[in-house]
């Protein structure tokens, strides 16, 4: 078994790393012939000011009094220059932004190794094209660029006094910059002056995604080789922008990025028809070296064009673009220059993308073989399935071997002539040892056919159904957490489908109530844009009813609790109340301004660091020992809460603990002993293996419950967007000095608290059910995969950072399920089953 762990760990390695191979390879071309325009240029020297993070309408817009926030700006636009909206594309952040203003390209998707923050591989830009090239700017930009933030945005929010004050402090800037710049040449009419932005901000303060707010950025253009001002009575724009910034009597000139915005340009059609020539010329050299490159390294009968863009087509439309500029039909040749561009970047998709599909197709093998093994291995090792396979070790036949070496060869010699990358050797053979050791198999696949054939036909296919929408409804829940509360809904209506009804009422109802509760969770909004204290104080008051409660029903109990265990408890009620205290009096202080109280902070880290140490102390009687876990956690959770979110844990423990009682009813219901009641069960660290039984199909269902109830933990209140974005509130109490790394680790522990949780129920429910945890991972390892080969083809190398990273977040969840199981297990081990005492007084019960 540690064998199959090992190679397991390496098999998944590969399949995570190919996605980089696949997916995110630099679509840079070099080796292009540099192409001039052959006419003079208008201006000497371009001046280019970048207000990082400003909105199109925060700059355009006038105040409540009328007037504007940057005059000197809306002079320009009405006496000196043009206007319009920049339409950026995502990841709307600071360095592509600056990337297209400077180079003309979009987002090397490539630079996700290198956590966005560098440029992966060197390319040509105004800078280094410039004979001289002076910057100046913020200290985390300008480094971006050095080889070859917006602070007031994210602090004070787009809709702040703040930020728009800031504004009028730019638009001086600006204006002192262009006139020391005038001043200094002797305003000899040679300088351009461009005032724009990377990317805009959202009301809440964040960007990277493609909202309007964030995407649409402002333009305005002024000096040498630029048209003045145009007056119009009326234009047609898909938004009523015109008429709030009362510009609808000013030429509006939106642009892309990628293509030379023609209409800026005050110069000669001539000179526009040239320089969109030359514009066209440059994306055809790319779209040319990218189709030879691929073409020199695929065999002759396998290579497939790019249709649409054919040597005889592109020689024609050059031919016809020059025919029409010598003519003076200058329309018609910028018309032809734009279509020529539009397929030139189609083509250089096309051949970017061209082993994509190939890869792809090797993966996916790979994965069906690992899933495909691993699924046998469970069959053969821990199921009473095939009990009749024969437990000799029958010779294996020479003639498989041999096929899957030919096999390796031939595909070796394949990508050995086509001079493929080491990783392709890699992505291509994998798969072949992998289906090696299926096919060794095959006695027990045998086997299994033959057993599966004695069952009901309309049983194995329920099975198969209910399996495989379980299985979507996970997947489809990681996009739309609302899927979440159709599988919570349905769990609700498991156990009238069953027997458990007429077994149990009472458990099957707390089932059902407790699960359409818990459903709730994922039709609100993420956590975090809707702060409410209150709601948080209520989660505080209903775990202590729920702990008086609890504690007034065990006391009625003989030997129940020890002074010891009952002191403990009373520990963690008031570790509950202060905690609630503690939430209450930072935000009322934070809204008086007066930071965050020493003793406060004390209290919380204090809280966070007995979390894990208090219930260790407790009974180790299952029910005393869980309750322990959950009142020291939910006081931690407590103090990290802003609103609805503080309720979670407590409802999903609720339901954890009817799953205990539920799962000891359905294993007495399909004719499994129980030695113990539920009550008189003890966590033991010391397990006796020999209790544990082999897994039969109900198990399969039980992983299922396990790895929705954790995929219900992780987004039941939130999204990867809401944590990548997350309200800073949530840290107040601990600290409320910017601190990365520490409000990250807090954020995490956050988001772990609810899987503790839910290991530690299953930890019950193994003990309850003689369930063993080498079986169980394997299951849920065969699940992960499933799920892991449907985000594998869903994997985003386009939009946003945050598109991008959240498809990859997924792959990667789902990827490493199984050892963050290992983990959370080993967690939830120490929780339960370890012991600590105050003292060494022996046992004094309350009667």
């Amino acid at each position: 078994m540690l064998l199959f762990f090992a190679l397991g760990l390496l098999v998944h390695f590969v399949f995570f790393a190919s996605i980089f191979d696949i997916y995110f390879t630099s679509p840079l071309v070099h080796g292009m012939t540099p192409q001039f325009t052959p006419l003079p240029p208008p201006a000497r020297r371009l001046v280019l000011f970048v207000a990082d993070g400003l909105r199109a309408d925060a700059l355009y817009e006038l105040d409540e009094n009328g007037n504007s926030r940057a005059p000197f700006i809306r002079n320009i636009i009405m006496h000196e220059g043009s206007w319009g909206i920049s339409h950026t594309r995502v990841p709307t952040e600071s360095r592509p932004g600056h990337v297209a203003l400077i180079a003309g390209f979009y987002e090397d998707v490539s630079a996700v190794a290198k956590g966005w923050k560098e440029n992966p591989v060197e390319f040509d830009s105004l800078f280094n094209e410039s004979k001289y090239t002076w910057s100046w700017g913020s200290p985390d930009i300008l480094p971006m660029f050095a080889k070859g933030i917006d602070t007031n945005g994210h602090a004070h929010r787009p809709s702040s006094r703040d930020y728009k004050d800031n504004i009028k402090k730019v638009d001086d800037g600006v204006k002192e910059i262009v006139s020391m710049f005038n001043h200094f040449y002797g305003n000899d009419g040679k300088t351009t002056f461009i005032f724009t932005s990377d990317h805009g901000m959202t009301d809440w303060g964040s960007h990277g995604a493609g909202h309007p707010s964030e995407t649409l950025t402002p333009l305005v253009t002024w000096g040498a080789g630029i048209k003045y001002p145009q007056r119009v009575s009326a234009q047609q724009f898909d938004d009523a922008f015109l008429k709030e910034w009362r510009l609808e009597n000013w030429k509006r000139l939106d642009v892309n990025q990628g293509i030379l915005p023609v209409d800026y340009l005050n110069n000669t059609d001539l000179f526009k028809a040239e320089s969109i020539f030359t514009n066209a010329v440059q994306i055809l050299e790319q779209f040319k070296v990218k189709m030879t490159q691929k073409k020199e390294a695929t065999l002759p009968f396998l290579f497939t064009p790019f249709k649409s863009l054919s040597d005889s087509k592109e020689f024609d439309i050059l031919r016809k673009a020059r025919s029409y500029i010598k003519h003076r039909k200058f329309d018609e040749a910028v018309s032809l220059c734009k279509e020529l561009i539009h397929l030139a970047l189609k083509g250089l998709s096309y051949y970017h993308t061209y082993d994509r599909f190939f890869l792809g197709i090797n993966i996916a093998i790979g994965f069906v073989g690992w899933i495909s093994y691993a699924s046998l291995l469970i069959i053969k090792s821990h199921s009473n399935l095939i009990r009749s396979v024969s437990k000799e070790v029958k010779k294996p036949s020479h003639l498989l071997p041999c096929s899957f070496i030919a096999i390796g060869i031939l595909v070796a010699f394949f990508l050995l002539i086509q001079a493929c990358p080491w990783t392709y050797y890699v992505y291509c053979l994998l798969p072949v040892p992998i289906w090696y050791a299926v096919l060794r198999e095959f006695q027990v696949i045998q086997d299994l056919v033959a057993s599966l054939l004695t069952y009901p036909l309309s049983h194995f296919v329920g099975y198969l159904l209910v399996f495989t929408l379980g299985t979507e409804v996970l997947v489809l829940s990681f996009f739309y957490r609302y899927m979440l509360t159709i599988g919570l809904t349905a769990f609700a209506a498991w156990p009238f489908l069953t027997q458990l009804w007429t077994r149990a009422k009472v458990t099957s109802l707390s089932w059902t109530f407790f699960s359409l509760l818990l459903a709730v969770f994922p039709l609100m909004p993420v956590v975090g844009r809707k702060p409410d204290i209150s709601l948080v104080m209520g989660a505080g008051l209903l775990v202590l009813l729920l702990s008086l409660y609890v504690v007034t029903s065990l006391t009625k109990r003989k030997d129940s609790f020890t002074k010891e265990e009952l002191l403990v408890h009373l520990l963690q009620v008031l570790s509950t109340v202060l905690s609630m205290y503690v939430v209450y009096s930072t935000q009322s202080s934070l809204l008086r301004k007066q930071g965050l109280p020493l003793r406060n902070q004390i209290i919380s880290w204090a809280t966070l660091a007995s979390s894990l140490i208090v219930p260790l102390l407790s009974s180790p009687a299952l029910f005393q020992r869980l309750f322990s876990i959950l009142l020291s956690l939910m006081s931690t959770y407590l103090l990290l809460s802003t609103g609805y979110e503080a309720l979670f844990p407590l409802v999903l423990s609720c339901l954890m603990f009817v799953w205990i009682n539920i799962e000891q009813e359905t294993l007495q219901q399909s004719g499994v002993s129980c030695k113990q009641k539920l009550t008189s069960i003890q966590f033991s660290y010391n397990t006796d293996i020999t209790q544990f039984r082999q897994l039969c199909l109900d198990d399969i269902r039980r992983a299922f419950f396990l790895v929705f109830f954790l995929v219900t933990a992780f987004f039941g209140t939130g999204n990867i967007a809401s944590i990548n974005s997350f309200d800073l509130a949530s840290v107040y109490c601990f600290l409320t000095v910017f601190s990365p790394f520490m409000m990250g680790s807090l954020m995490m522990w956050k988001i772990l608290i609810p899987f503790v949780l839910v290991m530690c129920a299953f930890e019950a429910v193994q003990f309850t059910t003689q369930l063993s945890s080498k079986s169980l991972f394997l299951i849920v390892l065969v699940i992960s995969d499933i799920m892991a080969l449907h985000f594998f083809f869903l994997v985003k190398d386009y939009g946003s950072w945050l598109d991008i990273g959240t498809s990859i977040s997924h792959y990667v969840i789902v990827m490493s399920m199984t050892i963050f199981l290992v983990f959370l297990n080993g967690l939830a081990q120490l929780l339960t089953t370890r012991k600590l005492r105050l003292c060494g007084k022996p046992k004094s019960h309350l009667m």
